[in-house]
Formats: structure tokens, sequence, C-alpha cells
């Protein structure tokens, strides 16, 4: 992410997208982008009630794309959005996104105009110089059009600083009470601020790890699980809850205070 001297400013901060309802600073879209995406929500809201609806980010990390066409095509969600880079996977695949949003930095000119050809497509560019990524402003966007869960797609990757912060937006999803999942070929992450029960013919994989997320985790209690636990305190700097495995039919999840971050892999 660029940075200037002023990119502190708050005209680039990270309530960057809730200015976009009223700001032409960020998008070439229309002068008033709020209007533009009430215009398409309602559209999306008539065409298919008041259900639930699922929004599918894909970013410009690392992207399995047989994995991702998949996904995709088993899902069918309401809203496909393009963060940036993951406008070329669209490409590549011949799909055709609702919103496409970044600073367009990552992504070949030819592949934009291609897909701005397309009058049902709402695109909002952002300024490049701000304090948030393409992804968080995708994730706040699908918040707007009042998206009931959210998905995200390539947000994972060798690029370790986009990786962890990609992590800490699923505490958006918690303060905002939508469900958020990171997923890729081998992992899904989410993160928890209340009990879970995960049935093991469900799960993600063979593993389940949990992490303390700002702060401890009080009250810890494992069952159904490999290496059980009891009212136990979750503290940073140790491993303890890395590769535990769901034994029985159904695994608890239970814990008093605190955030943890969960995430079940598959080799």
């Amino acid at each position: 992410m660029r940075r200037t001297s002023k990119a502190r400013s708050r005209g680039a901060n990270a309530k960057q997208v809730r200015a976009l309802r009223s700001s032409k600073s960020h998008t070439r879209e229309s002068p008033k982008t709020g209007d533009s995406l009430r215009r398409f929500e309602s559209r999306q809201s008539r065409d298919m009630g008041v259900s639930m609806k699922h929004a599918v980010i894909v970013a410009g990390g690392m992207l399995e794309a047989d994995f991702a066409a998949l996904y995709l095509k088993q899902e069918r969600p309401e809203y496909l959005i393009a963060a940036d880079f993951g406008l070329e996977f669209m490409y590549q695949r011949q799909l055709r996104p609702d919103i496409v949003i970044g600073d367009f930095d990552s992504v070949a000119k030819e592949i934009v105009d291609y897909y701005r050809r397309d009058s049902r497509i709402r695109f909002f560019e952002l300024n490049p110089v701000k304090d948030d990524t393409d992804t968080e402003a995708a994730v706040r966007i699908a918040l707007h059009l009042g998206a009931g869960r959210i998905t995200l797609l390539g947000v994972t990757g060798t690029r370790l600083d986009h990786v962890l912060a990609n992590i800490s937006l699923l505490l958006i999803g918690l303060q905002e009470h939508v469900p958020m999942t990171i997923l890729d070929a081998h992992n899904r992450i989410r993160m928890l601020n209340q009990n879970i029960v995960l049935r093991k013919e469900e799960q993600y994989g063979d593993y389940v790890s949990l992490i303390p997320y700002m702060g401890d985790v009080t009250g810890v209690t494992l069952r159904g699980m490999k290496y059980p636990l009891t009212n136990h305190t979750f503290t940073g700097g140790n491993s303890l809850g890395i590769s535990n495995e769901i034994v029985e039919e159904q695994a608890e999840i239970l814990f008093s205070t605190g955030i943890l971050l969960m995430i079940e892999t598959r080799d």
C-alpha cells in the first residue's frame, strides 16, 4: 500500500468507503456514488426479495483458480465483488462481477476497460493514496449493500503483511454481526466471540486450530476433541491451540470472554 506524507489525512482514512456515499474524489462512477449504491441495492432487492444475501469478494492474493471457480459455481452468491487484481481471475474465467472496486494499480487496463463497457457492473475507483486496502473497501461495500454473510477469496498468499491485515478484517464482521470467512483450498478461517459447535462431517479438513486474538480468552472448554480442555485461559506467546482434531460426531468450543481465531486446515 503506497503512502505519502499526507496519506493519513482524513480524506483517505479507514472509513473511506463510507465517504463513497457523498464524495466524488474516490470514484469515477458518478458524482453521487451513494445514490448509485442505493439504486443498485434497490434493484437487487426487487430481484431477490428480502432473503439472506451472500457476498463473495475475490481479491488479488493467492487464488487457486479451479477451487475458486468451483466454489462460485456451487454458491451462486447474490453479490460477486472483484477487488482490484481479483478482476483478472474474473476475466480469465469469463465471470461477470456485480461490483468492481479498487485503485486498479495492479490489473491490466484492457481488462478494466472490458468490464467498464458492461453497464450492469458498478465500478468504484479508489484513490491509490489511502489508509485502507482494496479488500477492506470491498468488505465495507458488501456491508453497505446489506450482505448477511461475506466470504473472502484470494486473500491469503506470500505477502504475509496482507494476509495478517486480511485476517484482521474478520473483526469487522464481529462488530457488524455479519459472519465472515476467509477461504482457500487448504484453510477456512473465522473469528469467534461466542461458543460454537462443529460437526465432524462438516469440518474443513482434519485440523482445527484456535488462537487468542487481541488479548486473553478465558474459560476455554473443548469437548469432542483429541486434546480437550476445561476452563482454560488462552494467552499469547504459546501454541497450545494448534492442530487439534475432532474425534466425536461433533465438537464444542466454549469460552467465557475474548476473541478466538479459528482455522480449519487440510493438507
